[in-house]
Protein backbone atom coordinates (compact mmCIF):
# COMPACT_ATOMS: atom_id res chain seq x y z
CA UNK A 1 0.00 0.00 0.00
CA UNK A 2 2.62 2.69 1.08
CA UNK A 3 4.97 1.36 -2.05
CA UNK A 4 2.76 3.39 -4.08
CA UNK A 5 3.43 6.36 -2.34
CA UNK A 6 6.30 8.59 -3.18
CA UNK A 7 9.54 8.64 -0.02
CA UNK A 8 7.27 5.67 1.36
CA UNK A 9 8.98 2.28 0.79
CA UNK A 10 9.33 -0.41 2.97
CA UNK A 11 12.71 -1.17 2.09
CA UNK A 12 13.93 1.68 3.31
CA UNK A 13 12.06 2.50 6.03
CA UNK A 14 13.62 3.83 9.17
CA UNK A 15 11.75 3.06 12.27
CA UNK A 16 12.09 5.67 15.16
CA UNK A 17 12.91 3.42 17.83
CA UNK A 18 16.66 2.60 18.21
CA UNK A 19 17.98 -0.94 17.35
CA UNK A 20 15.18 -2.05 15.08
CA UNK A 21 14.81 -2.23 11.59
CA UNK A 22 11.95 -3.12 9.55
CA UNK A 23 12.68 -6.59 8.93
CA UNK A 24 13.25 -7.33 12.87
CA UNK A 25 9.34 -6.45 12.69
CA UNK A 26 8.80 -10.12 11.10
CA UNK A 27 11.45 -11.90 13.46
CA UNK A 28 9.77 -13.01 16.76
CA UNK A 29 13.51 -12.67 18.48
CA UNK A 30 13.17 -8.93 17.34
CA UNK A 31 9.48 -9.29 18.82
CA UNK A 32 10.12 -10.12 22.08
CA UNK A 33 12.63 -7.64 22.69
CA UNK A 34 10.46 -4.92 20.69
CA UNK A 35 7.98 -6.31 23.65
CA UNK A 36 10.62 -5.48 26.55
CA UNK A 37 11.12 -1.93 24.82
CA UNK A 38 7.74 -1.06 24.79
CA UNK A 39 7.36 -1.95 28.48
CA UNK A 40 10.30 0.69 29.50
CA UNK A 41 9.00 3.07 27.50
CA UNK A 42 5.22 2.30 29.28
CA UNK A 43 6.98 2.54 32.62
CA UNK A 44 9.05 5.59 31.92
CA UNK A 45 5.37 7.28 30.98
CA UNK A 46 3.33 5.77 34.01
CA UNK A 47 5.45 3.00 36.10
CA UNK A 48 1.68 2.43 37.89
CA UNK A 49 0.43 1.19 34.53
CA UNK A 50 3.40 -0.69 33.34
CA UNK A 51 3.66 -2.39 36.32
CA UNK A 52 -0.36 -3.03 36.10
CA UNK A 53 0.18 -4.30 32.82
CA UNK A 54 3.07 -6.66 33.39
CA UNK A 55 0.92 -8.07 36.53
CA UNK A 56 -1.79 -8.47 34.11
CA UNK A 57 0.33 -10.61 31.87
CA UNK A 58 1.57 -12.68 34.42
CA UNK A 59 -1.86 -13.97 35.30
CA UNK A 60 -3.44 -13.33 32.22
CA UNK A 61 -6.71 -12.16 33.66
CA UNK A 62 -7.19 -14.69 36.13
CA UNK A 63 -8.07 -13.52 39.46
CA UNK A 64 -8.44 -9.91 38.51
CA UNK A 65 -12.01 -8.45 38.59
CA UNK A 66 -13.31 -7.31 35.81
CA UNK A 67 -12.72 -3.54 36.42
CA UNK A 68 -9.22 -4.26 37.11
CA UNK A 69 -9.06 -6.47 33.63
CA UNK A 70 -10.38 -3.46 31.81
CA UNK A 71 -9.07 -0.69 33.24
CA UNK A 72 -5.56 -1.97 32.56
CA UNK A 73 -6.24 -2.23 29.49
CA UNK A 74 -7.90 0.91 28.42
CA UNK A 75 -5.33 2.71 30.37
CA UNK A 76 -2.44 1.27 28.75
CA UNK A 77 -3.59 0.90 25.36
CA UNK A 78 -3.11 4.82 24.59
CA UNK A 79 0.44 4.58 25.15
CA UNK A 80 0.75 1.58 22.90
CA UNK A 81 -0.82 4.04 20.36
CA UNK A 82 1.77 6.60 20.95
CA UNK A 83 4.51 3.78 20.75
CA UNK A 84 3.59 2.87 17.51
CA UNK A 85 3.57 6.34 16.49
CA UNK A 86 6.83 7.04 17.57
CA UNK A 87 8.15 3.48 16.02
CA UNK A 88 6.80 4.39 12.70
CA UNK A 89 7.66 7.84 12.71
CA UNK A 90 3.68 9.22 12.10
CA UNK A 91 3.66 11.12 15.30
CA UNK A 92 2.09 14.35 13.83
CA UNK A 93 -0.13 12.40 11.59
CA UNK A 94 -1.47 10.46 14.81
CA UNK A 95 -1.74 13.55 16.71
CA UNK A 96 -3.88 15.32 14.07
CA UNK A 97 -6.41 12.52 13.55
CA UNK A 98 -6.47 12.13 17.66
CA UNK A 99 -7.11 15.88 17.73
CA UNK A 100 -9.99 16.25 15.38
CA UNK A 101 -12.09 13.03 16.68
CA UNK A 102 -11.72 14.90 19.87
CA UNK A 103 -12.80 18.26 18.68
CA UNK A 104 -15.80 16.38 16.86
CA UNK A 105 -16.57 14.45 20.45
CA UNK A 106 -16.38 17.45 22.40
CA UNK A 107 -17.95 20.16 19.70
CA UNK A 108 -21.05 17.61 18.22
CA UNK A 109 -21.37 15.87 20.86
CA UNK A 110 -21.08 17.95 23.36
CA UNK A 111 -23.88 20.54 21.85
CA UNK A 112 -25.96 17.36 21.77
CA UNK A 113 -25.62 16.40 25.49
CA UNK A 114 -24.92 19.36 27.47
CA UNK A 115 -26.85 21.53 25.40
CA UNK A 116 -29.96 20.37 22.92
CA UNK A 117 -30.64 17.22 25.78
CA UNK A 118 -31.15 18.96 29.04
CA UNK A 119 -33.61 21.38 26.81
CA UNK A 120 -36.32 19.15 27.52
CA UNK A 121 -36.40 19.75 30.99
CA UNK A 122 -35.68 23.11 31.40
CA UNK A 123 -38.13 23.87 28.81
CA UNK A 124 -41.09 21.91 29.53
CA UNK A 125 -44.60 22.58 28.62
CA UNK A 126 -43.09 25.88 26.12
CA UNK A 127 -45.34 25.57 23.73
CA UNK A 128 -42.70 26.31 20.42
CA UNK A 129 -45.13 27.58 17.70
CA UNK A 130 -45.27 30.82 19.96
CA UNK A 131 -41.80 31.31 18.20
CA UNK A 132 -41.13 33.48 15.39
CA UNK A 133 -39.40 30.86 13.16
CA UNK A 134 -38.04 33.45 10.68
CA UNK A 135 -36.35 35.65 13.54
CA UNK A 136 -34.98 32.11 15.52
CA UNK A 137 -33.16 31.28 11.50
CA UNK A 138 -31.34 34.87 11.41
CA UNK A 139 -30.25 34.63 14.93
CA UNK A 140 -28.73 30.80 14.13
CA UNK A 141 -27.23 32.18 10.63
CA UNK A 142 -25.85 34.71 12.96
CA UNK A 143 -24.86 32.41 15.59
CA UNK A 144 -23.10 30.47 12.73
CA UNK A 145 -21.12 33.33 10.94
CA UNK A 146 -19.92 34.42 14.31
CA UNK A 147 -18.53 31.20 14.62
CA UNK A 148 -17.07 30.59 11.94
CA UNK A 149 -13.77 32.17 12.77
CA UNK A 150 -11.09 29.96 14.17
CA UNK A 151 -13.29 26.90 13.42
CA UNK A 152 -11.72 23.72 11.98
CA UNK A 153 -14.97 23.59 9.56
CA UNK A 154 -16.33 26.56 8.35
CA UNK A 155 -18.95 25.36 5.84
CA UNK A 156 -20.03 22.71 8.49
CA UNK A 157 -23.71 24.28 9.21
CA UNK A 158 -24.27 21.20 12.46
CA UNK A 159 -20.77 21.99 13.58
CA UNK A 160 -20.48 25.85 13.21
CA UNK A 161 -23.78 25.55 15.29
CA UNK A 162 -22.59 23.33 17.84
CA UNK A 163 -19.14 25.58 17.90
CA UNK A 164 -21.48 28.10 18.58
CA UNK A 165 -23.16 26.83 21.43
CA UNK A 166 -19.98 25.99 22.87
CA UNK A 167 -18.56 29.25 22.90
CA UNK A 168 -21.85 30.59 24.60
CA UNK A 169 -21.39 28.64 27.41
CA UNK A 170 -17.62 28.70 28.07
CA UNK A 171 -16.65 30.31 31.52
CA UNK A 172 -14.04 32.74 30.27
CA UNK A 173 -16.47 34.58 26.72
CA UNK A 174 -14.37 34.68 22.95
CA UNK A 175 -14.15 38.61 22.79
CA UNK A 176 -14.07 37.68 18.84
CA UNK A 177 -17.13 35.87 18.86
CA UNK A 178 -18.99 38.18 20.83
CA UNK A 179 -17.56 40.92 18.68
CA UNK A 180 -18.80 38.89 15.78
CA UNK A 181 -22.54 38.46 16.87
CA UNK A 182 -22.55 42.37 17.25
CA UNK A 183 -22.18 42.75 13.68
CA UNK A 184 -25.08 41.23 12.92
CA UNK A 185 -28.36 42.87 13.35
CA UNK A 186 -30.30 40.82 16.30
CA UNK A 187 -27.45 42.28 18.67
CA UNK A 188 -25.96 44.92 17.11
CA UNK A 189 -27.78 47.02 20.24
CA UNK A 190 -26.61 44.89 23.01
CA UNK A 191 -23.17 46.28 24.45
CA UNK A 192 -23.15 43.98 27.42
CA UNK A 193 -21.55 40.85 27.11
CA UNK A 194 -23.58 39.00 29.63
CA UNK A 195 -27.19 40.46 28.01
CA UNK A 196 -25.57 39.36 24.70
CA UNK A 197 -25.01 35.83 25.59
CA UNK A 198 -28.03 35.10 27.67
CA UNK A 199 -30.22 36.79 24.34
CA UNK A 200 -28.22 34.58 21.33
CA UNK A 201 -28.00 31.54 23.86
CA UNK A 202 -32.16 32.19 24.32
CA UNK A 203 -32.20 32.44 20.43
CA UNK A 204 -30.32 28.97 20.02
CA UNK A 205 -32.45 27.01 22.20
CA UNK A 206 -35.75 27.70 20.91
CA UNK A 207 -34.59 26.98 17.66
CA UNK A 208 -33.15 23.30 19.18
CA UNK A 209 -36.43 23.44 20.58
CA UNK A 210 -38.25 24.13 17.24
CA UNK A 211 -36.10 21.45 15.47
CA UNK A 212 -36.59 18.77 18.04
CA UNK A 213 -40.64 19.47 18.07
CA UNK A 214 -41.01 19.66 14.07
CA UNK A 215 -39.50 18.11 11.34
CA UNK A 216 -39.89 20.34 8.65
CA UNK A 217 -38.47 23.36 10.17
CA UNK A 218 -34.54 22.42 9.58
CA UNK A 219 -35.25 19.12 7.79
CA UNK A 220 -31.46 17.95 7.60
CA UNK A 221 -31.08 19.25 11.65
CA UNK A 222 -33.53 16.44 12.00
CA UNK A 223 -32.80 13.79 9.65
CA UNK A 224 -29.18 14.13 9.45
CA UNK A 225 -27.74 15.73 12.62
CA UNK A 226 -26.49 13.46 15.11
CA UNK A 227 -26.75 16.08 17.34
CA UNK A 228 -30.98 15.69 17.01
CA UNK A 229 -31.08 12.08 16.41
CA UNK A 230 -32.71 9.95 18.57
CA UNK A 231 -32.74 6.03 18.92
CA UNK A 232 -35.47 4.41 17.30
CA UNK A 233 -37.76 2.42 18.75
CA UNK A 234 -37.49 -1.54 17.95
CA UNK A 235 -40.90 -3.05 16.52
CA UNK A 236 -39.39 -6.94 16.46
CA UNK A 237 -42.04 -7.83 14.70
CA UNK A 238 -41.15 -5.38 11.43
CA UNK A 239 -37.68 -5.11 11.64
CA UNK A 240 -37.02 -5.10 7.88
CA UNK A 241 -39.07 -2.04 6.54
CA UNK A 242 -40.31 -2.57 2.94
CA UNK A 243 -43.42 -1.14 0.84
CA UNK A 244 -45.29 -3.43 -1.19
CA UNK A 245 -46.18 -3.56 -4.69
CA UNK A 246 -48.56 -5.49 -7.44
CA UNK A 247 -46.97 -7.53 -9.06
CA UNK A 248 -48.52 -9.62 -11.89
CA UNK A 249 -51.26 -10.02 -9.06
CA UNK A 250 -49.26 -10.94 -6.05
CA UNK A 251 -48.00 -8.61 -3.63
CA UNK A 252 -44.34 -7.82 -3.70
CA UNK A 253 -41.66 -6.49 -1.25
CA UNK A 254 -38.99 -3.99 -2.16
CA UNK A 255 -36.76 -1.95 -0.19
CA UNK A 256 -37.39 1.52 0.47
CA UNK A 257 -35.35 4.43 -2.36
CA UNK A 258 -33.21 5.43 0.25
CA UNK A 259 -31.67 2.15 1.33
CA UNK A 260 -30.89 1.18 -2.58
CA UNK A 261 -27.74 0.88 -3.45
CA UNK A 262 -26.90 0.32 -7.65
CA UNK A 263 -23.71 -1.74 -8.14
CA UNK A 264 -21.34 0.18 -10.27
CA UNK A 265 -18.98 -3.71 -11.58
CA UNK A 266 -17.14 -4.72 -8.55
CA UNK A 267 -17.32 -0.98 -7.02
CA UNK A 268 -17.65 -1.21 -3.19
CA UNK A 269 -21.66 -0.21 -2.26
CA UNK A 270 -21.25 -0.46 1.45
CA UNK A 271 -22.15 3.10 2.89
CA UNK A 272 -20.05 2.97 5.85
CA UNK A 273 -20.51 5.48 8.93
CA UNK A 274 -18.82 8.72 8.74
CA UNK A 275 -16.39 9.92 11.49
CA UNK A 276 -19.50 11.84 12.88
CA UNK A 277 -22.30 8.90 13.05
CA UNK A 278 -19.17 6.91 14.85
CA UNK A 279 -18.44 9.07 17.65
CA UNK A 280 -22.71 8.82 17.81
CA UNK A 281 -22.39 5.19 18.01
CA UNK A 282 -19.73 5.58 20.92
CA UNK A 283 -21.22 7.92 22.69
CA UNK A 284 -24.82 5.68 22.48
CA UNK A 285 -22.43 3.03 24.32
CA UNK A 286 -23.07 3.20 28.13
CA UNK A 287 -19.44 1.80 28.49
CA UNK A 288 -20.25 -1.63 30.98
CA UNK A 289 -17.38 -3.56 30.74
CA UNK A 290 -15.94 -2.40 34.19
CA UNK A 291 -18.92 -3.86 35.73
CA UNK A 292 -19.06 -7.49 33.58
CA UNK A 293 -22.20 -5.90 32.12
CA UNK A 294 -20.74 -5.37 28.77
CA UNK A 295 -23.59 -7.99 27.03
CA UNK A 296 -22.55 -7.08 23.58
CA UNK A 297 -19.47 -9.14 24.07
CA UNK A 298 -20.65 -11.49 26.90
CA UNK A 299 -23.81 -12.26 25.92
CA UNK A 300 -26.78 -12.13 28.31
CA UNK A 301 -26.31 -14.93 31.54
CA UNK A 302 -29.82 -16.34 32.62
CA UNK A 303 -28.37 -16.39 35.99
CA UNK A 304 -31.58 -18.43 37.20
CA UNK A 305 -31.39 -21.45 34.42
CA UNK A 306 -28.14 -21.29 33.27
CA UNK A 307 -27.34 -20.43 30.18
CA UNK A 308 -28.47 -17.22 28.11
CA UNK A 309 -31.37 -15.27 27.80
CA UNK A 310 -33.39 -14.75 24.80
CA UNK A 311 -34.62 -12.27 23.15
CA UNK A 312 -38.35 -11.24 21.77
CA UNK A 313 -37.80 -13.50 18.96
CA UNK A 314 -36.66 -16.30 21.44
CA UNK A 315 -33.27 -16.48 19.71
CA UNK A 316 -30.30 -16.62 22.73
CA UNK A 317 -28.46 -13.29 23.15
CA UNK A 318 -24.42 -14.74 23.24
CA UNK A 319 -22.98 -11.42 22.25
CA UNK A 320 -20.10 -11.37 20.09
CA UNK A 321 -18.96 -14.89 19.28
CA UNK A 322 -15.09 -13.82 19.41
CA UNK A 323 -16.00 -11.90 22.91
CA UNK A 324 -14.45 -8.98 21.62
CA UNK A 325 -13.42 -5.83 24.13
CA UNK A 326 -16.38 -3.60 22.78
CA UNK A 327 -16.64 -1.13 25.11
CA UNK A 328 -13.16 -0.98 26.27
CA UNK A 329 -12.37 -0.27 22.42
CA UNK A 330 -14.66 2.76 22.30
CA UNK A 331 -13.57 4.00 25.31
CA UNK A 332 -10.01 4.49 23.51
CA UNK A 333 -11.41 5.43 20.09
CA UNK A 334 -13.20 8.04 22.12
CA UNK A 335 -9.90 9.46 23.28
CA UNK A 336 -9.17 10.29 19.73
CA UNK A 337 -6.31 7.00 19.88
CA UNK A 338 -7.48 4.43 16.81
CA UNK A 339 -4.34 2.66 17.44
CA UNK A 340 -4.85 2.14 20.87
CA UNK A 341 -8.47 1.05 19.73
CA UNK A 342 -7.18 -1.19 16.98
CA UNK A 343 -5.15 -3.18 19.26
CA UNK A 344 -7.72 -3.67 21.82
CA UNK A 345 -9.81 -5.23 18.72
CA UNK A 346 -7.14 -6.99 17.15
CA UNK A 347 -6.52 -9.09 20.50
CA UNK A 348 -9.82 -10.95 20.09
CA UNK A 349 -10.40 -10.79 16.39
CA UNK A 350 -7.15 -9.92 14.38
CA UNK A 351 -8.33 -10.91 11.22
CA UNK A 352 -10.96 -7.89 11.53
CA UNK A 353 -10.32 -6.57 7.96
CA UNK A 354 -12.06 -9.72 6.75
CA UNK A 355 -14.87 -9.91 9.34
CA UNK A 356 -15.34 -6.70 10.54
CA UNK A 357 -19.19 -5.31 9.96
CA UNK A 358 -19.62 -7.83 7.14
CA UNK A 359 -19.79 -11.24 8.44
CA UNK A 360 -22.28 -10.65 11.92
CA UNK A 361 -23.98 -8.12 13.86
CA UNK A 362 -24.34 -10.66 16.79
CA UNK A 363 -22.81 -7.71 19.39
CA UNK A 364 -25.53 -5.38 18.67
CA UNK A 365 -27.93 -8.00 19.13
CA UNK A 366 -26.43 -8.47 22.32
CA UNK A 367 -26.64 -4.99 23.35
CA UNK A 368 -27.84 -3.46 25.96
CA UNK A 369 -30.53 -1.66 24.13
CA UNK A 370 -33.30 -4.24 23.25
CA UNK A 371 -36.16 -2.15 22.79
CA UNK A 372 -34.66 0.22 20.91
CA UNK A 373 -31.68 1.35 18.43
CA UNK A 374 -28.76 -0.77 19.43
CA UNK A 375 -25.02 0.72 19.31
CA UNK A 376 -23.95 0.40 15.49
CA UNK A 377 -20.72 -1.72 17.03
CA UNK A 378 -19.83 -3.00 13.52
CA UNK A 379 -19.65 -0.11 11.90
CA UNK A 380 -17.25 1.64 15.02
CA UNK A 381 -14.69 -1.27 14.73
CA UNK A 382 -14.85 -0.65 10.54
CA UNK A 383 -14.24 2.97 11.68
CA UNK A 384 -11.39 2.45 13.73
CA UNK A 385 -9.38 -0.02 11.33
CA UNK A 386 -10.17 1.84 8.13
CA UNK A 387 -8.76 5.36 10.59
CA UNK A 388 -5.13 3.42 11.35
CA UNK A 389 -4.99 2.21 7.40
CA UNK A 390 -5.68 5.56 6.01
CA UNK A 391 -2.48 6.97 8.02
CA UNK A 392 0.96 6.67 6.98
CA UNK A 393 1.93 3.01 7.49
CA UNK A 394 -1.25 1.99 8.44
CA UNK A 395 -1.00 -1.21 7.01
CA UNK A 396 2.16 -1.60 8.50
CA UNK A 397 1.09 -1.00 11.68
CA UNK A 398 -2.50 -3.33 11.71
CA UNK A 399 0.18 -6.47 10.52
CA UNK A 400 2.35 -5.67 12.66
CA UNK A 401 -0.21 -5.78 15.78
CA UNK A 402 -1.62 -9.08 14.66
CA UNK A 403 1.78 -10.92 15.47
CA UNK A 404 2.79 -8.54 18.08
CA UNK A 405 0.36 -6.98 21.06
CA UNK A 406 1.94 -6.46 24.33
CA UNK A 407 -1.82 -6.10 25.59
CA UNK A 408 -2.90 -9.63 24.57
CA UNK A 409 -1.97 -11.34 27.63
CA UNK A 410 -1.88 -14.75 26.25
CA UNK A 411 0.22 -14.33 23.23
CA UNK A 412 2.09 -10.38 22.70
CA UNK A 413 4.07 -11.83 20.11
CA UNK A 414 4.42 -14.82 17.59
CA UNK A 415 6.50 -17.64 18.66
CA UNK A 416 9.28 -18.85 16.00
CA UNK A 417 8.87 -22.04 13.76
CA UNK A 418 7.96 -25.45 16.50
CA UNK A 419 8.97 -27.82 13.01
CA UNK A 420 5.20 -28.85 13.05
CA UNK A 421 3.02 -28.25 10.30
CA UNK A 422 -0.78 -27.72 9.43
CA UNK A 423 -3.22 -28.25 6.69
CA UNK A 424 -5.93 -25.81 6.62
CA UNK A 425 -8.48 -26.80 4.41
CA UNK A 426 -11.37 -24.14 3.70
CA UNK A 427 -10.27 -20.48 3.73
CA UNK A 428 -13.40 -18.98 4.99
CA UNK A 429 -13.26 -16.52 8.19
CA UNK A 430 -12.95 -19.46 10.60
CA UNK A 431 -9.95 -20.92 7.86
CA UNK A 432 -7.87 -17.99 7.47
CA UNK A 433 -8.38 -16.74 11.19
CA UNK A 434 -7.62 -20.38 12.52
CA UNK A 435 -4.47 -20.29 10.05
CA UNK A 436 -3.04 -17.04 11.50
CA UNK A 437 -3.10 -18.67 14.91
CA UNK A 438 -1.38 -21.27 14.07
CA UNK A 439 1.31 -19.23 12.39
CA UNK A 440 1.87 -17.46 16.00
CA UNK A 441 1.67 -20.59 17.89
CA UNK A 442 4.85 -21.50 15.74
CA UNK A 443 3.72 -23.86 13.34
CA UNK A 444 3.85 -23.79 9.75
CA UNK A 445 0.56 -23.40 7.82
CA UNK A 446 -0.89 -25.03 4.48
CA UNK A 447 -3.61 -23.27 3.78
CA UNK A 448 -6.58 -24.09 0.64
CA UNK A 449 -10.16 -23.41 -0.32
CA UNK A 450 -12.48 -26.17 0.59
CA UNK A 451 -12.53 -29.14 -1.41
Amino acid sequence: MNDMIPGLDSATLTLGIPGFTYPDLYEPQALARLTATFDAFLTERDASIGARLAAYRACQGQGMTPEEHSFVLTDAAPHLGAFLARLFRIESAWDAQGAMIRDEDETVLGFRNKFIEPLAKKHKGVDVTSFDRSALHVAVVALRDAARDGARLVHDEEYLTARAAGLLSAEVPSKTFLAGLRTHAPWSSLHDDAALIETARAALEQWCLTVRADDNFHAAASNAWVSFKQPAKTDVQHLVHHPEFDRGGYKAWTAEDQHRRRRDGFALTDLRYGQRRVLYEVDHCIYCHDRDNDTCSKGMPNKKEGGFKTNALGVPVTGCPLSEKISEMHVVKRQGDNIGALALIVIDNPMCPGTGHRICNDCMKGCIYQKTEPVNIPQIETNVLTDVLNLPWGFEIYALLTRWNPLNAQRPYALPYNGRNVLVVGLGPAGYTLSHYLLNEGFGVVAIDGL
